[in-house]
């Protein structure tokens, strides 16, 4: 019970808004490494059934739309995280606000990714 007490009674440290915009900026750093990591992947595997494809004029082109498909979801995560940070535009709240914006939509798209990662 004592340490319960203890536990409670500690202040958490304290920290300054530059220090957690920079937590927020590298919790978002980790995100868009694990994205870049499953897009990789993913351009990787649409490459290879493109390749397979012998059918005439070349078969679906997978790797065309993936690649379309992610620079049309770059301009997207860079908006919508500009327009959602922008509750506090011009305070010392929008760059975490902005970086939080960004490695939560990246954290979907990995998961995106991951999911057309067909096993056929």
């Amino acid at each position: 019970m004592l340490a319960v007490f203890a536990l409670v009674a500690t202040p958490a440290a304290a920290q300054t808004q530059a220090q957690m915009n920079q937590q927020a900026g590298a919790s978002y750093k980790q995100a868009d490494a694990q994205m870049t990591q499953a897009w990789r992947v993913l351009y990787a595997d649409m490459k290879k059934r493109d390749a397979a494809d012998g059918s005439r004029g070349g078969g679906f082109g997978y790797a065309a739309a993936a690649l379309a498909s992610q620079r049309a979801w770059l301009q997207f995560r860079d908006k919508q995280c500009v327009l959602e940070s922008g509750e506090f535009a011009g305070g010392s709240l929008q760059p975490m606000a902005q970086a939080q914006c960004l490695a939560k939509v990246t954290r979907a798209r990995t998961q995106q990714l991951k999911g057309i990662q067909w096993t056929k």
